[in-house]
C-alpha cells in the first residue's frame, strides 16, 4: 500500500513538473502592426474627432497605451531599418530613402541581425505582410534573406505609392492582381495583403509565430474602393480637391508615372476611410485570434513609422493628425517622430494602462528578445521595456534618444529626459544653431530656450557627435 502511494505521489510530481515546464516553454506569438504615415493624433483614442477607430480604441482599453513612444526615423526606410536592427539612425545601416533605378531601395546588409532572424532562431515562424523597402528581391536585403519565412506585399516603397498596382510580391514571385494594369483599378492591394496576413495566422495557429504587418495605409496616394467605408464620409467634409495640375500628380492610364499620386476630388473623405479601413483590418486580426483560440497567448503591438504626410492631397492640419505636436513627416520635431503605440498581452499587460515611459523603435528588438527568452547577441541602442509592460518597478531608462536625417539639408535631434534638442540645415552651416526645448513645459516646441541653458546645449552638442558613426551611403554632412 505504501509503495502504491509513493508511486502515485511520484507520478503526480512528475506530471506537475512536466506541466510547469511546458507552461514555462510556451512562448507567446507576436504580431507587430505598423501603420504608414499615421500621425500621433490620427486615432480616436489619441484625440481624433473627425472619425473613430473603434478597434484600435478597444486594443487600448485591453492593454497599454504609450504616450511617449518614438518611431525610428521621420521617413519610411530608415524607420523600418531601426525597427528591424534595434539601432537608431546614428548606427542603423539604412538612414534614408535611397531608391534603386527601377524598383526597390538600398539593402540591409547580410551582416545585420534583424528582429525576424532573432525570433526565427528562437523557434518562431516568421512572416511579413505589407511594405518592405529595405532591399530588392534576390539581393541581400530581400526579406526572405533577412529572416522572414514568408513575405507578401510591396517590396518597393515607391511602388507602394499606388494602391492598384499590377502585381505584389509573394516571396520571389510576382503575383498579378486581377484587373489591375495601371489603367483599370479593380483589386485593392491592401485587401489582398490583409488576406495573406490572416491566412498566415491561421496556418500557424499550432506553432509559435511572429507576424510583421507593415500596412501601407494611410500613406498617399489617397484612394479607396467605393464601398461602405468610403460612403460614410462622402459629403461630410468641405473638400479641397487634389487636382491633376499638381506637379506630383499622375492619374491611372496609359501615361501613368507609377511613383506619383492620383488626383482626388474628395481627399478628406478618402483619408478618413483609409484610416477606418486600417482600423477594420486590426479588428479582423483580433477576431481571427479569437476564432482560433490563441488570442490569450498572442502579443499585439501597434505603431506608425513616422508622422503624418502632406502628399496626395492629405491635410494633417485639418485633421490635427499630429495631435497638436509640432511638425509632420520629414521633421524631427515631435510631430514627425512621436507615434501612437499600443501593446496588448492578455493577463500580462494591465488592461487600460497608460505609460509615459520614453521608448523608441530600437527598443522593440531587445523587448522581443526578452519576451522570447533569447539572448540578443548583436549590439543594440535599445532597452527592453518588458518590465514596463508587466508593471514592474525596475524598468531601465534611456540616457537619451537620438535621430539623424540626411535629407532636407541634414537634421539631428536628441531627447534627454524632458530636454529636446533639434538642429536643422547641417549641410549649410558648419556651426548650426541648436534649438532647445523643455517638453515637460513646452510639448509643442514653441519656445526655444537654448540661450537660457548653455550648459545643456553644450552637452547635447557633444552627444550628437558621440551618438553616431558616419555613413558613406547616407552622409549627414557635406
Amino acid at each position: 500500500m505504501k509503495k502504491t502511494i509513493i508511486f502515485l505521489l511520484s507520478s503526480l510530481f512528475v506530471l506537475s513538473c512536466s506541466e510547469v515546464k511546458q507552461e514555462k516553454e510556451l512562448k507567446p506569438n507576436i504580431i507587430y502592426i505598423l501603420a504608414d504615415d499615421l500621425g500621433y493624433g490620427d486615432l480616436s483614442c489619441y484625440g481624433q474627432h473627425n472619425f473613430q477607430t473603434p478597434h484600435l480604441d478597444n486594443l487600448a482599453r485591453q492593454g497599454m497605451k504609450f504616450t511617449q513612444h518614438y518611431s525610428g526615423s521621420t521617413v519610411c526606410a530608415p524607420s523600418r531599418s531601426s525597427l528591424m536592427t534595434g539601432l537608431h539612425t546614428g548606427h542603423t545601416p539604412i538612414r534614408g530613402n535611397k531608391e534603386l533605378k527601377i524598383e526597390g531601395q538600398s539593402s540591409l546588409p547580410a551582416s545585420s541581425l534583424t528582429l525576424a532572424e532573432l525570433l526565427k532562431e528562437a523557434g518562431y515562424k516568421t512572416g511579413a505582410f505589407g511594405k518592405w523597402g529595405l532591399g530588392f528581391i534576390g539581393e541581400e536585403g530581400d526579406p526572405n534573406k533577412q529572416g522572414f519565412d514568408e513575405f507578401y506585399g510591396y517590396n518597393c516603397q515607391r511602388m507602394a505609392h499606388r494602391y492598384y498596382p499590377p502585381y505584389l510580391w509573394h516571396n520571389e514571385t510576382k503575383e498579378f492582381l486581377k484587373g489591375n494594369d495601371w489603367t483599370n483599378t479593380i483589386t485593392y492591394a491592401p485587401d489582398k495583403i490583409q488576406e495573406a496576413t490572416l491566412r498566415f495566422i491561421e496556418e500557424n495557429k499550432d506553432t509559435t509565430f511572429f507576424a510583421y504587418v507593415p500596412l501601407v495605409l494611410p500613406h498617399a496616394e489617397l484612394i479607396s474602393p467605393n464601398d461602405s467605408l468610403l460612403q460614410q464620409f462622402k459629403g461630410k467634409f468641405e473638400e479641397k480637391p487634389y487636382l491633376p495640375t499638381n506637379s506630383y500628380t499622375s492619374d491611372y492610364g496609359p501615361d501613368i508615372i507609377p511613383h506619383q499620386y492620383c488626383s482626388q476630388d474628395s481627399p478628406y473623405a478618402v483619408f478618413a476611410s483609409m484610416v477606418t479601413r486600417l482600423d477594420a483590418y486590426v479588428g479582423q486580426i483580433v477576431t481571427k485570434l479569437e476564432e482560433l483560440g490563441i488570442k490569450k497567448n498572442t502579443i499585439i503591438m501597434f505603431a506608425s513609422d513616422n508622422g503624418p504626410h502632406e502628399e496626395g492631397g492629405a491635410n494633417p492640419e485639418f485633421f490635427n493628425s499630429a495631435g497638436g505636436l509640432r511638425g509632420v513627416k520629414r521633421d524631427l520635431y515631435e510631430g514627425g517622430i512621436r507615434t501612437p503605440m499600443i501593446v496588448v498581452w492578455p493577463d500580462k499587460v494591465k488592461a487600460g494602462a497608460t505609460s509615459n515611459h520614453i521608448s523608441a523603435f530600437w527598443d522593440i528588438m531587445p523587448t522581443c528578445a526578452e519576451i522570447a527568452g533569447v539572448q540578443l547577441k548583436s549590439e543594440t541602442d535599445g532597452i527592453s521595456f518588458l518590465p514596463e509592460l508587466l508593471g514592474q518597478k525596475e524598468q531601465k531608462k534611456h540616457e537619451y534618444l537620438y535621430w539623424e536625417f540626411s535629407e532636407r539639408g541634414g537634421r539631428q535631434a536628441i531627447r534627454m529626459g524632458d530636454w529636446k534638442a533639434v538642429v536643422y540645415d547641417l549641410q549649410k552651416d558648419p556651426n548650426p544653431k541648436i534649438q532647445l526645448y523643455n517638453l515637460a513645459e513646452d510639448e509643442w516646441e514653441n519656445n526655444d530656450i537654448s540661450s537660457e541653458h548653455p550648459e545643456i546645449v553644450s552637452k547635447m552638442n557633444q552627444l550628437m557627435k558621440d551618438a553616431r558613426v558616419e555613413s558613406q551611403l547616407f552622409p549627414l554632412f557635406n
